[in-house]
């Protein structure tokens, strides 16, 4: 990912809270037929490995995941806000008319090397873990163990897992800190006040707002 000097994030705690936050990745391979991807709900240990280890699994379906057999090299991106930046917004512009619109974004990519498996009682733990995270805080959560057992089964028969050790990890906070302090505040501004709460999210993230 190409990403400017004033851009770039290198703390490993925000890096990895970006990445819990953003659940949904991106998971891109180059196989046989060239480049795919697939929209993966993915778990994070952060303590597996110097940079942490995703877990997943695809659809036995999915052709995708024979591009991973043999450690097959993954790219995972994850995509936090993001909004329009106008031009407008920026106290510069009224002095020179220099400005152009933009786009402001979070985004973190992670790359590794995957390792497949199918073993039931893992892909099982693995399915526990994913519905434990996103049912948390639910009035009624629904347990893997809500399900009969032997459908519980055939949907693990349909399914292969991945675990991917991060061997690199790259994120971007493109929040306007190229402007000027007056710039990143007509940003904050602009944003905060939009009826998207997306732009609003992200002003919250800006440096300017705290």
């Amino acid at each position: 990912m190409y990403t400017p000097a004033p851009f770039r994030q290198h703390d490993l705690p925000t890096l990895h809270r970006q990445i819990a936050a953003s659940g949904l990745a991106t998971v891109v391979s180059r196989g046989a037929s060239g480049l795919q991807a697939s929209h993966l709900p993915l778990l994070l240990e952060p303590a597996e490995g110097e940079l942490g280890t995703l877990y997943g699994h695809f659809a036995r379906a999915n052709p995708q995941w024979r591009d991973l057999e043999n450690g097959g090299e993954a790219l995972a991106v994850f995509s936090g806000p993001d909004a329009y930046v106008s031009p407008g917004w920026y106290p510069s512009k009224a002095e020179h008319g220099k400005a152009v619109p933009t786009w402001n974004y979070i985004a973190v990519h992670a790359h590794g090397r995957a390792e497949l498996f199918d073993e039931p009682e893992r892909l099982l733990h693995l399915l526990g873990r994913l519905s434990e995270r996103h049912e948390a805080g639910r009035a009624q959560p629904w347990a893997v163990s809500d399900a009969p057992r032997d459908y519980i089964d055939a949907m693990l028969r349909a399914i292969v897992g991945f675990a991917l050790p991060i061997q690199r990890l790259d994120g971007q906070w493109k929040l306007s800190q190229n402007r000027s302090p007056a710039d990143q505040r007509g940003v904050h501004q602009g944003l905060n006040s939009s009826a998207a709460s997306g732009d609003r999210e992200l002003a919250a993230r800006m440096p300017s707002a705290h």
